[in-house]
């Protein structure tokens, strides 16, 4: 089962306009992208920083009641690409004095990662999905590269000729 797995990391998330975010998750093999809308993309920058809201967020929430009850995120797998839909599963470990039970729940990807970013877990990509999904580092780069730009200031402007 493990090398049918694929550990990957969130190397980037970027804007791609008002509606969403593109997450790139990849390693040094290859990066591929999965696109989530704005509300969960910021719910991953916020959790890539470490950051918390004054008041929880619903993925916060999640986190806080899992807590509360004991249970603890074990690891996401992105388990499936169909019709240029991402599946995944959140796999819960969950223990007390009476039981010890592992849950496998179907979830979004985005908020899988979201929760795994939030706990500090592993994310996972299953073998057949890391084979199909293309290489998307020149892409990150890109964008990384147009965001630079738009951040830039702009140049002062030269004056020609000596101050007199």
């Amino acid at each position: 089962m493990k090398n049918d797995l694929v550990s990957v990391e969130v190397v980037g998330i970027l804007p791609t306009g008002p509606q969403g975010f593109a997450v790139f998750l990849g390693n040094e093999e290859k990066v591929f992208v999965i696109n989530v809308d704005s509300y969960v993309g910021r719910a991953i920058m916020m959790a890539l920083r470490g950051e918390r809201n004054e008041r929880p967020l619903t993925h916060e929430l999640i986190g806080l009641i899992f807590e509360g009850f004991s249970i603890a995120i074990d690891r996401v797998i992105i388990n499936d690409l169909r019709n240029n839909t991402y599946f995944a599963r959140l796999l819960l470990h969950a223990e007390s004095e009476v039981h010890k039970k592992m849950i496998e729940i179907d979830a979004r990807p985005s908020d899988c990662l979201t929760l795994a970013l939030q706990a500090k877990r592993p994310i996972l990509v299953s073998r057949e999905v890391w084979d199909e999904v293309e290489d998307m580092s020149e892409l990150l780069e890109k964008m990384r590269e147009a965001q630079r730009k738009q951040q830039e200031p702009p140049e002062e402007p030269l004056f020609g000729g000596e101050a007199k």
